[in-house]
């Protein structure tokens, strides 16, 4: 009925694959995460690679609010879905997600929807976030919207689209967005912090004079098209005029990396070896990718100088990946000083 149905609430889901690289981008994103759904199938054995990955990286990221879905139910028997179940309890014992509630599902025959929904409401609460902070939102992708040929006089502004993480944007907010284009003189290289304003904002595919933390947007600005065209803005941070990180060209970072490397089928868990000076890492921050080169290191401290600067805050969290082989392997993280 309908007339009995309140919208209680609105809930972003973002789906995090189990390559190593995103992974490593699911770390950095947890500011923007207010819990996890940890999938397993119960048609495999528990856990899989991906599967222990991905409970690292909630582990890392710090991440408690975890439900735990045990999908696929349909697709084994009776006993075999009690084995998988107690597999999925065996592997929890001991970590962080070790008290998280485990819903079997069947999403093909709808079964257990209705607990799986309960479970994530009574699991992850909507925190309380303040409107009056400062606004920041993290830039995952941006486009020109305007199709081949269109004639100079109908030409519309780019779109910017991302995660608000804090406070609040409105419509006809002056808006920066850091840390910017890229400006060459001569021998020496800079960035510049581009302005512009917000003209319009969709959410959930609505039109909306203002949106506030917690759901991904899409801005409308006047800037020329071709600078957000193809996510050249990805990785950027758009803030209300003073309120932008600070732009860093180089990070002191408190590193903490793990004790082994994710194994993969076939593989035998490896050790981490420490940080060596000179060497590459990639370094993911939030929405944004770059590669430092390591200098300092000394007692869990190091010096990461950045190929591409980023736009990040003292305690922010960025994860570290080193290069093996012809892959960017995850080994640790690191906490911007």
């Amino acid at each position: 009925n309908d007339d009995a149905t309140e919208l209680e609430r609105v809930v972003s889901f973002v789906d995090a694959p189990g390559h190593e690289t995103l992974m490593a981008i699911m770390i950095t994103g947890a500011s923007i995460m207010d819990g996890a759904m940890l999938m397993v199938a119960a048609n495999e054995t528990c856990p899989q690679p991906q599967t222990r990955e991905h409970l690292m990286a909630l582990e890392i990221a710090g991440i408690e609010n975890i439900v735990v879905v045990q999908n696929k139910i349909d697709l084994v028997s009776r006993e075999r879905a009690i084995e998988s179940y107690n597999e999925i309890k065996t592997f929890l014992k001991g970590t962080i997600a070790e008290k998280s509630p485990i819903i079997p599902v069947s999403a093909h025959h709808d079964v257990n929807l209705d607990i799986l929904i309960q479970a994530i409401e009574d699991t992850i609460p909507t925190p309380d976030r303040s409107k009056d902070k400062r606004a920041i939102m993290h830039v995952a992708r941006s486009f020109d919207i305007n199709k081949p040929g269109t004639r100079p006089a109908k030409l519309r502004g780019g779109v910017i689209g991302g995660s608000i993480v804090e406070g609040e944007f409105n419509i006809d907010d002056e808006i920066i967005i850091g840390p910017g284009k890229k400006i060459e003189k001569g021998n020496k290289v800079h960035y510049e912090p581009i302005h512009s304003k917000i003209t319009s904002m969709q959410g959930g595919g609505l039109n909306l004079g203002n949106m506030h933390a917690g759901g991904l947007c899409g801005m409308a600005t006047p800037l020329d098209p071709a600078i957000t065209t193809a996510d050249n803005l990805s990785g950027q941070v758009v803030a209300r005029v003073g309120d932008l990180p600070d732009i860093r060209e180089s990070v002191n970072i408190t590193v903490s990396l793990m004790q082994n490397m994710v194994a993969g089928e076939g593989e035998k868990p490896s050790p981490i070896m420490p940080l060596r000076s000179n060497e590459m890492l990639m370094v993911n921050v939030a929405t944004a990718t770059s590669v430092g080169v390591v200098s300092n290191v000394k007692k869990g401290k190091a010096t990461l100088t950045l190929r591409l600067p980023i736009c990040a805050d003292s305690g922010q969290r960025i994860s570290l990946s080193r290069r093996v082989g012809s892959r960017w392997r995850l080994i640790g993280h690191g906490t911007i000083e």
